[in-house]
């Protein structure tokens, strides 16, 4: 509890229990740690807990402009939150499982470097998201009709 604690201090913001708890939720994601605030709230549900959704929601959107978490808005309409880190990755999202794959590839960012460059910009930020699948898997029908 003292390590949320400093971080909600570190981070300019009050320590409050919604905070502590939620902060906690997100250190402790250990197999999934892309959360949505529905994820959050089923998490504190089922701890006993006795946090409204509004809360949540309220909570994240305070961490995220903190810089505790990031947001990340991938297809599939719904936000879902990670703890900020230092280092870059970037992501992969399985279309069937909705599963997200943290990765770094060495020469995937050397050559965003330098394709920025060979077009005269100096490249300041990016988020790569590749949407996948099992390899076998099929295309839905909703899916073949977009590419058309």
């Amino acid at each position: 509890m003292a390590d949320q604690n400093h971080e909600l201090r570190k981070a300019g913001l009050k320590v409050t229990l919604p905070r502590v708890k939620i902060l906690h939720i997100l250190e402790n994601a250990t197999n999934q740690h892309h959360l949505s605030a529905e994820d959050v709230y089923k998490t504190l549900l089922d701890a006993g807990e006795d946090v409204g959704l509004a809360t949540v929601y309220r909570v994240l959107t305070q961490f995220e402009s903190a810089g505790l978490v990031t947001r990340h808005n991938f297809d599939g309409g719904h936000a879902v939150f990670e703890l900020t880190q230092e280092e870059h990755h970037d992501h992969m999202v399985c279309l069937d499982s909705g599963e997200i794959v943290e990765f770094f590839d060495e020469t995937i960012e050397r050559r965003q470097q330098e394709i920025a460059e060979e077009h005269g910009f100096e490249l300041v930020d990016h988020a790569l998201v590749l949407y996948v699948r099992p390899k076998g898997s099929k295309a839905t029908r909703q899916e073949l009709n977009l590419k058309k």
